[in-house]
């Protein structure tokens, strides 16, 4: 597959942006299990062109991670030109547009999937945006429509295909649907038989197992799959995927050790990408995902919460075995 002049491979599986969690350390663990594009959690026009230290450290990242897209979002042209500036002189290998996060505070800004209200401002909004990155692909991320009444999806790819736009990633609702009901997967099919459009569509949406990335490839021709909120605890996923589509058999699923070390890995980079403090802190959120389903994983999870440092963590969960959680909090 193709964006503009990168080369990434056939059948590609990408990492979601989501906010709060796809940060470098987490970009690091799903591209070391397999993922073949990961992408920035979403990032405010506003504050990157204000130099906002919390929106440029978010666009920072380890040449490992390539290929790599920084993801922004506005609701003024203004704003979205001269961040799509910052984020090309960061170096990234893609810039991606959010034209689809479903959240108020986002849409009452008129951006994200606001723009599915008002198809001539998202026009000028990507207009804007490739006019500005000069060296990088520029992409998007979109849902269906904002409501049933606007699904216009098809008109909508060929529009941002006609402005310069490389590669179209669509979640399968629309915008009144938020993340209920189920994702309609048929119009991936649509898309890839629209006439003229000929840019890669990656499709987005209840994507968690194996089998449905096999379905979404086999019935409906997706250049890619964008796995989200399966990945979060789990990023194996890619693994699982990649062998399942090359094998048809599924991998054993990971091991308690499996999962500790790769926890005690992502808080390693954490504190590194973020400093200790914050690293610490960010990692806080992730430790139930990890250790979900694990006998005494509650009791392992409230001790990993008390400390502030990274050492006492590390220790935690070097030593830790389900059956002795004296190990854990003692």
């Amino acid at each position: 597959m193709k964006i503009g002049d990168l080369i990434i491979p056939d059948q590609a599986v990408v990492l979601a942006p989501m906010e709060d969690v796809s940060d470098s350390p987490f970009r690091q663990m799903c591209k070391l299990q397999g993922a073949d594009v990961v992408y920035t959690e979403f990032i405010s026009s506003e504050g990157l062109i204000r130099e906002v230290d919390k929106s440029l450290h978010k666009m920072s990242f380890e040449e490992m991670e390539r290929p790599f897209g920084v993801q922004i979002f506005g609701g003024r042209e203004e704003a979205m030109h001269g961040a799509a500036k910052v984020a090309e002189a960061a170096n990234p290998d893609l810039v991606d547009i959010n034209f689809g996060c479903p959240v108020y505070k986002v849409v009452s800004k008129n951006a994200g999937s606001a723009c599915l209200r008002d198809l001539g401002m998202m026009e000028r909004m990507a207009a804007t945006v490739v006019d500005a990155v000069q060296t990088k692909p520029v992409t998007v991320k979109t849902r269906l429509g904002w409501d049933e009444d606007t699904i216009r999806i098809q008109d909508v790819a060929l529009m941002l295909q006609s402005l310069g736009i490389k590669a179209l990633t669509v979640h399968a609702r629309t915008r009144q649907q938020g993340y209920k009901g189920e994702a309609r997967w048929e119009y991936f099919k649509l898309l890839k038989n629209t006439h003229g459009l000929h840019i890669p569509i990656i499709a987005n949406g209840d994507i968690t197992t194996p089998e449905h990335v096999k379905y979404l490839f086999d019935e409906t021709g997706v250049d890619g799959v964008m796995i989200g909120r399966a990945a979060i605890g789990n990023p194996w996923i890619f693994r699982d995927v990649k062998h399942y589509l090359a094998t048809g058999e599924h991998l054993p699923e990971p091991t308690l050790r499996d999962r500790l070390d790769i926890c005690a890995e992502q808080l390693k980079a954490s504190v590194a990408h973020h400093g200790e403090r914050y690293g610490v802190i960010m990692m806080k959120k992730h430790y139930g995902n990890y250790l979900k389903g694990i006998r005494n994983g509650k009791q392992l999870r409230v001790a990993l919460m008390e400390h502030s440092e990274m050492a006492p963590i590390l220790e935690i969960l070097g030593n830790y075995e389900e059956e002795k959680i004296s190990v854990a909090v003692g």
